[in-house]
Formats: structure tokens, C-alpha cells, sequence
């Protein structure tokens, strides 16, 4: 059985969990499940842990289900968000609470089969900033992170390069800075220090790109995700009214050339699956025609739909195009 129809039929399993059940699913979103078998996608598919965050922050799961969820809902690889593990950030010793993590997270991994991929980071400093002793703790702060990857057998750690909105070039020469910095560490861990489009500066692909190149380092890319490209949000959400965005397909284009992993954004859907913002099948195209076949991320933030049957049908929009 491939995995386009092996995964379509591990969304029934998995649905014991949802308050909505395989027959409210059917008439919701009974157009978006690809039931033909017509071959195996050119990716794999990933869950990127923000999918969750509601369910997560209003304590109805702990973050620690992750890959329980993410096995039942037919997914082979898992992204971490750190900001959702609060016996961390709340912790009296970092050091401790990150071990801790990386025990229980491998634990968890190794008993659903499925693989670790990255770790997001996020709200442990500014890399971006042009305060130096800042940004230097910012770096000093990400370390630990970039370990605990390594003995997740991670590929990569997530980080982020808002910027400030006037002041281009200062942003250009410390995101520099810290991303070589960083990326020289990471080096010695065999782990990539990846860069999302997540707002600000970020979100516009042409000075990402700048960046990325300037680094010149084999283990420092980018992770385009299909929606964060609203250059005037702090975190580039562009669902909604953006007051200047960069074009999405154009910038997940450019992106694509240092993509070290990708994450399928989504928002709402209409009657029959289909994405309401975001072309799905243009953007897979443009993941494809980049000659990436790695891991593709479901990362669900829309409000319509639960975070469950949000994730699988982003999940199944991209079986559909892939």
C-alpha cells in the first residue's frame, strides 16, 4: 500500500481523540482525502508541533502527546516548538530541564517509530538586534538548543531574524554575525541553523536570501513556510490585513535554493478541501520543481476547523498535489 492511501486511512484510527468523529469529519472534509491510489508523494510528511498550540496552551494536552498524535494522524517526522514546553521555560535549571526534554522527546519518538527533525526556537533572544551584548546572549542562549538537537539526532535547529523595520542594513550585518556564529558551533554537532520566513525583514525573501548567501556556510539555510510573508507583522502571519507583503509564491521560490526543510502553512479551507489562501497547488509545484524531496511540515493555524481536523486536512491537501 503506498503512503498516500496507507496515511488517508490512518486519519480513521486516529479520530477517537476528536469530539467531531469520522462521520462529521466525512461531511466536512470528505473531498480533501485522497482515497485513489495513484503513487507515493515526493516528500515525506512532517508535523510541526505549533499545529497544537492551542490544545497545548489551554492545557488540554500535554506537549508530550506530540508524537503520540502525530503517529495517530499518519505523520513520520516531528518538529518541536520549545515556547510549548513550559516545565522548560519556566524551569529553575536550564540545563536540567533541556536534558529532561531530549530524554523523554527520544523516549516518545522511539516508541511511535517516528523520526525527530528540528527544534523550533523562539523567545530566547534576539539575533537580530543591534544591541551586542544582546544579541550575544541571544547566541549564548541558543547553544544548548543546538545540543539538544544533536542528541535528538535533529538535522537542524529553527531560528528566527525579525529585524527592525528601519534599519536594513544594520539588521543585514548582525544577522550575518549571529547566523556565522552560530552556525560555526552547530558545525561540530552536524546540525543546520535554519531560517524562517517569520516576519520583519525575514519575511522579504530577497534580504533573507542576501543574508543566507553572505553566511556562504553548507549547514546554514532557510525553512520557507507557505504563509509568514507579511514583512509588517512581527511573526509575518499574512492571513489577514497586511499593511506591506512580500509575494508568497515568489518568495517560497526563492527560498526553495537553501531550503533545508519546508512548512506547509494553513489557514482555513473551503467546501471542498481546497486552502482559502493559499494556492496549494502552485506551491507544491514550486517545492517539486526546487528538486526537494525531504520532509513537508503541516503547521495548522487557522480557528474553523479543530487543530486536529485542520492538521489532516492540510495533511491531505498536500497528498492531493504531491
Amino acid at each position: 500500500m503506498n503512503r498516500k492511501k496507507f496515511v488517508s486511512n490512518l486519519a480513521f484510527a486516529g479520530m477517537g481523540i476528536s469530539s467531531f468523529g469520522v462521520t462529521a469529519f466525512n461531511s466536512q472534509l470528505k473531498k480533501s482525502i485522497p482515497l485513489s491510489d495513484s503513487g507515493n508523494p515526493f516528500f515525506k510528511l512532517s508535523l510541526a508541533q505549533w499545529s497544537l498550540n492551542i490544545m497545548i496552551k489551554n492545557g488540554d494536552i500535554s506537549p508530550y502527546m506530540f508524537a503520540e498524535l502525530a503517529k495517530k494522524w499518519g505523520f513520520e517526522g516531528l518538529e518541536y516548538v520549545i515556547s510549548l514546553y513550559k516545565d522548560v521555560s519556566d524551569a529553575s535549571s536550564s540545563n536540567f530541564a533541556i536534558n529532561q526534554f531530549v530524554k523523554r522527546n527520544n523516549q516518545l519518538a522511539n516508541q511511535y517509530d517516528l523520526k525527530n527533525l528540528l527544534i523550533m526556537i523562539d523567545d530566547i533572544g534576539d539575533l537580530s538586534t543591534k544591541n551586542k551584548t544582546s544579541r550575544l546572549k541571544a547566541i549564548e542562549n541558543h547553544k544548548p538548543w543546538v545540543e539538544a538537537a544533536s542528541q535528538m539526532d535533529c538535522h537542524s535547529i529553527r531560528v528566527n531574524l525579525h529585524g527592525i523595520a528601519d534599519d536594513i542594513e544594520s539588521w543585514k550585518t548582525v544577522s550575518k554575525e549571529s547566523l556565522s556564529t552560530l552556525s560555526d558551533f552547530a558545525s561540530n554537532y552536524n546540525i543546520n541553523i535554519i531560517v524562517e520566513n517569520h516576519g520583519g525583514f525575514s519575511s522579504d525573501a530577497d534580504l533573507l536570501m542576501d543574508v543566507i548567501n553572505d553566511v556562504n556556510k553548507v549547514n546554514c539555510g532557510t525553512l520557507p513556510d507557505f504563509g509568514n510573508f507579511c514583512i509588517s507583522k512581527k511573526w509575518g502571519a499574512s492571513n489577514q490585513d497586511c499593511d506591506k507583503e512580500y509575494d508568497r509564491y515568489l518568495g517560497v521560490k526563492k527560498l526553495m535554493s537553501k531550503a533545508f526543510a519546508v512548512s506547509a502553512k494553513s489557514y482555513d479551507f473551503d467546501s471542498n478541501g481546497n486552502e482559502n489562501t493559499i494556492d496549494y497547488k502552485k506551491m507544491m509545484n514550486i517545492v517539486k520543481q526546487a528538486g526537494y524531496s525531504g520532509y513537508i511540515g503541516v503547521e495548522y493555524e487557522g480557528t474553523d476547523l479543530s487543530q486536529e481536523l485542520g492538521t489532516i486536512a492540510t495533511r491531505d491537501l498536500l497528498l492531493k498535489h504531491g
